[in-house]
Parts: structure tokens; sequence; C-alpha cells
């Protein structure tokens, strides 16, 4: 029998979910080889602005296998609807007997996504953070400063957004928690800040390399098709650390892409994330070091949170 899980139910057992460990553990299964997953599918349209993502594979020798359709319709607030949407569907890997539905509406993707930028921040940001840094203002953006609590105790944020009402919103929502200024640029939150997330649609490069202070660490997360960009090509060149959650998807997709594409790095210098956080020499050294991670998302990270989830429903039958 298929278990159908709505986003009620998700929500009430996503807090038993250790999401960042659970990260962490699929993206050592990724780089170690004991997962398959296929190139991306995606669907891109023009009007209204969106992208659909199909993302799906198995890790070798456990339980399930698993199929996200995932979008993006940046329209969406305008209609009194999440950008966000989707669903995860669960296979027992044995017998190919779906097990679950997850109607998360795009949920789960964009929590794993928050708790991927977590982990990385947990191995290259600085010991020392002064500010943290938010370029965007949607749910990513909230969300990504959420999971950071679960490394840093810093408090104090700086803030950008194309629209300064959606900024201020921000801030009425979760200033009551944190220390929340508004930035008038991406530049001013990078002079202000040595931990920086950004994740919007951007297609033109919104921080350059002349833009980041020493020491700063950057996740982004929002550049997950060809022709997304966040971050200028230079200011990868300028890194001294550049992590991809995937590389195979990094030769087609994300900031390591568009700097590969315009010659300011070789891909030679680009580690993958599952192999630097079980390296030390991948990591950070000292606190003068500019790094990167390039977060485009990867299936395994689909996998892991469905299937917790399911097996948590499971348990509280």
């Amino acid at each position: 029998m298929t278990t159908v899980i709505n986003l009620d139910q998700i929500k009430s057992i996503i807090n038993e979910v250790d999401l960042v460990n659970a990260m962490k553990a699929g993206f050592i299964q990724y780089s170690n080889g004991n997962t398959v997953v296929p190139p991306v599918g995606e669907l891109l349209f023009e009007r209204p602005k969106g992208d659909a993502h199909i993302k799906y594979g198995y890790i070798k020798n456990d339980d399930f296998y698993v199929i996200k359709i995932a979008s993006g319709f940046y329209q969406n607030p305008e209609l009194g609807l999440s950008s966000c949407q989707g669903m995860m569907l669960l296979f027992d890997q044995k017998t190919g007997v779906p097990k679950a539905v997850l109607l998360d509406e795009g949920y789960l993707t964009d929590l794993r996504t928050a708790a991927a930028g977590a982990l990385a921040a947990k191995y290259f940001a600085p010991k020392n953070i002064n500010a943290i840094g938010i370029i965007g203002t949607g749910i990513q953006a909230k969300l990504q400063l959420k999971y950071l609590q679960e490394i840093t105790e810093c408090k104090k944020v700086w803030v950008w957004g194309r629209n300064k009402s959606n900024a201020e919103a921000f801030v009425r929502e979760l200033g009551s928690d944190y220390d929340i200024h508004i930035a008038s640029s991406p530049q001013e939150v990078a002079s202000h800040c040595n931990l920086i997330v950004t994740t919007t649609p951007s297609e033109a490069a919104l921080l350059n390399a002349d833009d980041i202070q020493p020491g700063t660490h950057i996740t982004a997360v929002g550049s997950d098709t060809s022709t997304k960009q966040e971050l200028a090509s230079e200011l990868l060149n300028k890194a001294d650390l550049v992590i991809a959650d995937s590389i195979p998807q990094s030769h087609s997709r994300g900031e390591v892409y568009r700097a590969v594409k315009d010659s300011a790095i070789n891909s030679e210098k680009v580690v993958e994330l599952g192999t630097a956080i079980q390296d030390i020499k991948f990591q950070r050294t000292n606190e003068q070091q500019i790094t990167i991670a390039d977060l485009t998302g990867v299936a395994v990270q689909d996998i892991m949170i469905a299937s917790a989830v399911y097996k948590n429903v499971l348990l509280n039958k």
C-alpha cells in the first residue's frame, strides 16, 4: 500500500529529523561513489519565468529509490502562492513498489537545501563569524538563516533584496530573533559580513571579486541552471577553496559552470563537498581564506530527506 504524506504531516514530524547530519551522510555516500544519480531533468519556462527540475537516484544497497519533481515560478507570490512547488515519490529499491507519495509542495527541497547550506558553513566558514549576509528575501533566505543557527550563535544579519518592501517584511518576520539590517546593495552586505549566503534566481552576478573581504565564506544556492549566476566568475578565481556539491552537475549548471566557461578557473580547482568534509586538507586552514560552496542540489539530498520522513511516519503510526 502506498502511503500519501501531506505537507501538514511533514511539518509535524520534520523536527525529529537531524537534517544537517542526514545531508552529510548523503554527500559522503555520493562522493564515495555509492550512489546512482543520473543527470538532472530540466524544463525552463519564459511566460511566466520559471523552471522545473526532476532529480532522481538511489544509494546502493539501500531500501528506496526516489524521484523528485520541484519547480520555481518566481511570480507565484503575486498570486498568493509559494514560488516553490513539487513532490517526492519513494519506491522500494528491491521491487519497484511505490511506498510513499510526499506532497510536500517543494517544502522538503527548501529544507534540504538550507541544511546543506549549514553543512557547508560548518566546514568552510570562519570560526569567528562577525555577521551573516543574506542575499535574497524569500523562503530559502529565511531557511538558510534558520539552519545556520545550528553552527553559529551569530545573530547579526545584513539582508539585501531587489524589492525593498520584501526586505522590510523579512525584518518584520525575523527581527525578534535576529539583529537584522537592510543593505542598499549586495556590496554593502559583503562589506559587513564574513559569512554570506546567496539565494536568488539572478542571471547576472550580484557579488564581484573586489566586494569580498579576506576570510569570507560564501554559500551560493540560487544558481541551479546554466543561465543563473550570483557570483562573478573572477570571484571564484580569487577564492582559496571552491567546493561543489556535485562535480558532474557543475559541468552544466551553477557558479562553477559559469566560471569554467568564462576561463576564470580550471575545473581541477574544484573539490566535491562529500570529499572535502572527509579530508581536512580540503577544508579551511586559516581565517584569511576566501571559500565558496556552490550548491546546485543533488538527488542524494532528496533520497535522504524523503526516506527519513517516510520512516518517521511509519514510527508514528
